[in-house]
């Protein structure tokens, strides 16, 4: 891809994806990163992973995490969030992306969420990585389901099931989100985000900020990979991607995407292919 190094700029990185043929809104992912830094990114699902060694730095709903050896990663679904190394030999870690239906129809709960972002929990971040990488190695339905039950079985402990009332600036901001959606390739000013709103636009600026930390740039940005990331998995061919998404050209969406998943928009497919 003209632009886009075939490798990470550090030899010892490495990110894979892996689709679910009979799970649609779930999606496995394993890495190695030692020097690459994600830029804000989302997942319309809730990724739910753990360490297997060295120490992650990210920045999710206003504030810097670090994710440890043997420590599991709960994030909840539409949350930006960025990642990088704290140390010098980087960090290795698996992760489940798992729709909130999919979550519902396994444990029969509904309305999951996590509070903290990280826990400590030695014994069952070591199970979980040995479970995150036998549910990669399945290829018999029974036993991946099996295996998904009893991962979403452990994460459930660190889950809370109350459902709150969304505020009224949270509303508001909704009404925000979906345009953004719907409009991802058309280009979008700060005056209408904010008549949207019903705020001025300077004001709705820090509002937004407020709310998401993240500009409406950066999340705007986020949704458009996050449908690049969609429509890639469809099959569908990158510069075709590229204008849908809203992005520039295919390069602009090789380089975003690389900053964002770790991987060339090419080599995505290919892993969702296999």
């Amino acid at each position: 891809m003209p632009g886009v190094p075939e490798q990470f700029e550090h030899a010892s990185d490495r990110a894979e994806f892996k689709r679910v043929s009979h799970h649609a809104g779930l999606e496995l992912y394993r890495a190695h990163i030692v020097a690459h830094a994600f830029e804000p990114h989302t997942h319309e699902a809730f990724g739910l992973g753990a360490i297997a060694s060295g120490v992650e730095r990210f920045r999710y709903a206003g504030s810097d995490h670090l994710a440890p050896q043997d420590s599991i990663v709960m994030m909840n679904p539409d949350e930006l969030h960025t990642g990088r190394a704290e140390t010098d030999r980087g960090w290795r870690y698996r992760m489940i992306y798992i729709d909130p239906v999919v979550v519902e129809e396994v444990t029969g709960e509904r309305g999951w969420w996590f509070k903290e972002a990280v826990a400590q929990d030695v014994d069952t971040a070591r199970r979980l990585s040995v479970q995150l990488e036998q549910l990669w190695q399945a290829t018999d339905r029974l036993a991946f389901d099996s295996l998904l039950f009893d991962i979403l079985t452990a994460f459930k402990r660190h889950a809370s099931t109350t459902q709150t009332t969304p505020t009224v600036a949270r509303q508001r901001f909704d009404l925000v989100i979906d345009y953004m959606r719907a409009n991802l390739a058309e280009r979008i000013s700060l005056e209408q985000l904010a008549q949207l709103a019903g705020l001025s636009p300077f004001h709705f600026l820090r509002s937004f900020k407020a709310q998401y930390h993240a500009t409406p740039q950066q999340m705007l940005m986020a949704l458009r990979l996050f449908d690049a990331k969609c429509l890639l998995a469809r099959g569908l061919p990158p510069a075709q991607v590229a204008a849908a998404s809203g992005l520039t050209d295919q390069s602009h969406l090789n380089k975003a995407f690389v900053r964002r998943y770790g991987v060339t928009p090419a080599r995505y497919q290919q892993q969702m292919r296999a």
